[in-house]
């Protein structure tokens, strides 16, 4: 998923990164609200991790402004403030989740995935579509009797497909989803790894629709 990281400590915005991108995540990261709010503006994002002890602009005044504006974005707020009644206002606001730092990366990223499940209506940890699925914890998918675990990058790819079944997504789109907002893609970097993804699961895994991009059917 493509994620905004709004957090203004370079220690523990740094950490987050790394986990997030070892863990096939595409991040972009800022470290101010109004940062934040520009880049929310400009971009698409699955999930905000928004710390509220920011500099300038505070968490809270971000998460209200954001959340007048758009209702889909899921939201997790991750900060040092445990106060029971800041952790109230935080989820009355309209904040998905709140987690106190400091925290194991992977209970991050075990949120992030609940997270996400909740905004898309199921209780289901696989992302299925007839018969392909894959495993957002493993990282391992399934077509027809092929099972494999994906690298980091293929991951971030057959998610993007799977969360829009039917939905043919352009080279650029698919970029997005697995760099974010990074400069320095590869040109032939989206083919090569489709073509890794069709070796591992089989040729129809993947459909291509020549001269706009890339979709799993809906009813796969």
């Amino acid at each position: 998923m493509r994620v905004l990281l709004v957090e203004d400590d370079p220690m523990i915005g740094a950490a987050i990164v790394q986990g997030l991108e070892d863990a096939a995540h595409a991040v972009d990261w800022v470290r101010d609200g109004e940062r934040g709010l520009l880049a929310l503006h400009d971009n698409r994002y699955d999930l905000l991790l928004l710390d509220l002890g920011l500099s300038g602009m505070d968490g809270v005044d971000v998460l209200r402004t954001v959340r007048r504006n758009d209702a889909a974005l899921a939201i997790m707020v991750l900060t040092a403030r445990h106060q029971v009644d800041t952790r109230v206002d935080v989820l009355d606001l309209g904040a998905d989740d709140y987690l106190v730092k400091p925290f194991e990366l992977k209970e991050l990223l075990a949120r992030m995935r609940a997270v996400i499940r909740r905004r898309g209506g199921t209780g289901e940890p696989l992302l299925v579509c007839g018969d392909l699925s894959i495993d957002p914890a493993s990282h391992e998918a399934e077509f027809r009797g092929a099972r494999s675990r994906l690298s980091s990058r293929e991951f971030a790819l057959m998610e993007a497909l799977l969360r829009r079944p039917g939905a043919i997504l352009s080279k650029g789109d698919l970029e997005e989803r697995i760099y974010g907002g990074n400069e320095g893609v590869e040109s032939n970097t989206v083919e090569v790894l489709v073509y890794g993804l069709r070796r591992k699961l089989g040729p129809t895994a993947i459909r291509t629709v020549r001269g706009v991009g890339y979709m799993v059917d809906a009813d796969t």
